[in-house]
């Protein structure tokens, strides 16, 4: 299912031309299978995890969207690490999903120019007695993003594309591509955990135990 996955998400959506600038398409191809079939994983042996101990699947079922809900909304797409009030960070860092949506954005968007459309392009005249690179120079520096005629200095008319890379944009999220063999790593121990507490939890709720008879 994961091979299957992949096949109908990365190449429809063209995400192997990211990839092309780095001279590394199949191994990144290769990581997002493993990150697929690793995510299938993760949540089939959590499926697992939350029916073990519980009576019906009705229950089990709520309590899976509660957890689920919580995992998403603290994964850093919604609210980043320093948007978060401090008594929350701890979701933060233990939700699987801020390693899987790290992994999945990082392997398939980053080290990738990015090219702005036309609707994407602001247009502005700059100060009089100053070209478009002096006056942006500052702010892009800061700021990122690149100029499209920045080869021009007698146009007076700037036009400014705010992202010039894909890791600007991964960078709002406090996601990098360098981390994602090390997120690969860490879900593998969610994965154990939901395993290991599968097992602790059947035990504990459905194997029976012997009772001592009172004489």
């Amino acid at each position: 299912m994961a091979v299957l996955c992949f096949i109908c998400w990365y190449y429809p959506m063209g995400l192997y031309r990211n990839a092309e600038w780095t001279n590394a398409v199949h191994l990144r191809s290769f990581l997002l299978v493993l990150l697929i079939w690793q995510f299938f994983l993760f949540t089939s042996t959590f499926a697992h995890m939350i029916i073990a101990g519980l009576p019906n699947p009705d229950i089990a079922a709520s309590i899976m969207n509660l957890i689920f809900v919580l995992m998403f909304v603290f994964c850093g797409i919604l609210a980043g690490p320093e948007d978060l009030p401090r008594f929350w960070i701890f979701m933060y860092r233990i939700s699987p999903f801020t390693y899987i949506v790290e992994g999945f954005l990082g392997a398939s968007l980053a080290d990738a120019p990015v090219e702005c459309t036309d609707v994407e392009t602001l247009r502005f005249a700059p100060p009089t007695g100053t070209d478009c690179r002096e006056y942006m120079y500052k702010y892009m520096s800061m700021a990122g993003g690149h100029l499209i005629n920045a080869s021009s200095d007698s146009i007076r008319q700037c036009e400014y594309c705010p992202l010039s890379s894909t890791n600007y944009f991964l960078e709002n999220f406090n996601m990098k591509f360098d981390n994602s063999w090390r997120n690969f790593g860490l879900l593998w121990a969610y994965i154990a955990f939901n395993i290991t507490a599968t097992v602790v939890f059947y035990w504990l709720a459905r194997v029976p135990k012997k009772r001592r008879v009172q004489m």
